[in-house]
């Protein structure tokens, strides 16, 4: 990978406008967005949101219904397949079962115009190096995971598209994926991926674009999401019933935890503490805290868990 990013080039992805339709149903709606190099980018969404239809648009497998999308300053719909500027992998390895994991990557890399050694050097970047032999009808998810993502780096890309990369993927194999993908980064590689497990994201990504129903609802640094989760306060009292009817009545709202805690939003850790004060109610915690990363997600999703 030798890619450097210079002041006034342009992002390496552009989407502008884009919508797909199969039929009467909209995956996508007028989504716009960019993802800059040198960068980490998540691509956030609930199942259904249309993820996986917008990604296959942005590298060429599906042909938008309206819109376009741009890798590095040209429409994607004009450039020649090369293995050295975008890798790709979404949905299933597409590997044929009977053929081992070494012969999969060995094609690829002749339809590419990619040297042998090459196989070799990816097979052991995966980890898969004593499994290469064996039949890919045999392989774990883990392993066709590893497999994808050995295809999608045959050609050291500036660019990676990778659609839930860490599906199957053990914490160890995660750790792995998330220190490749950092370097990457670090080295002015540009990374779009799609993921559900958004505690791990946060570890791994730099920007974020979040879509629902086809349409994008934020875009930003992952800390901007992180502060975009509203604060929340920590109570714990022997009468959270008589609380909770107080915070209600000043315009707040309560939840109980898992762990007997309450959970207070609308009212800082001051208002409570004075209404509790007012109310003698003996409190025997109180803290404030930003709401998780789950939290803020699901917040910008309407409180929806989809």
């Amino acid at each position: 990978m030798t890619s450097r990013t210079f002041a006034g080039d342009p992002p390496a992805i552009r989407v502008q406008g884009l919508t797909k339709r199969y039929g009467r149903r909209t995956a996508v709606d007028g989504l716009s967005f960019t993802v800059q190099s040198g960068k980490v980018t998540g691509f956030f969404g609930p199942n259904g949101a249309g993820k996986t239809t917008a990604l296959k648009a942005v590298v060429g497998l599906a042909r938008p219904s309206a819109g376009r999308a741009f890798i590095q300053g040209a429409s994607v719909t004009t450039i020649r397949p090369d293995a050295r500027l975008l890798g790709v992998h979404i949905e299933p390895c597409g590997a044929h079962p009977g053929r081992t994991g070494r012969a999969h990557l060995r094609s690829l890399a002749a339809m590419a115009g990619l040297p042998r050694r090459r196989v070799g050097e990816v097979l052991e970047l995966v980890g898969l190096q004593e499994a290469a032999r064996e039949r890919v009808g045999k392989y774990s998810m883990g392993m066709r995971q590893r497999l994808g993502l050995a295809a999608a780096l045959l050609g050291d890309p500036e660019i990676l598209v990778l659609d839930e990369p860490v599906n199957g993927l053990d914490p160890q194999g995660i750790r792995w994926l998330r220190t490749l993908l950092r370097d990457r980064a670090a080295y002015g590689g540009t990374v779009l991926l799609s993921s559900h497990m958004l505690t791990e994201a946060a570890r791994t990504v730099d920007h974020v674009i979040m879509i629902d129903r086809g349409r994008l609802v934020h875009e930003g640094t992952i800390g901007d999401l992180e502060r975009s989760g509203e604060r929340v306060v920590v109570v714990r009292t022997a009468e959270p019933e008589r609380l909770s009817d107080l915070v209600a009545a000043a315009g707040g709202r309560t939840k109980p935890e898992d762990t007997g805690a309450l959970l207070v939003e609308g009212l800082d850790a001051g208002e409570i503490a004075r209404l509790a004060h007012h109310g003698g109610i003996l409190l025997e915690e109180i803290a404030q805290r930003t709401a998780s990363l789950e939290e803020a997600f699901f917040g910008l999703m309407g409180g929806a868990d989809r």
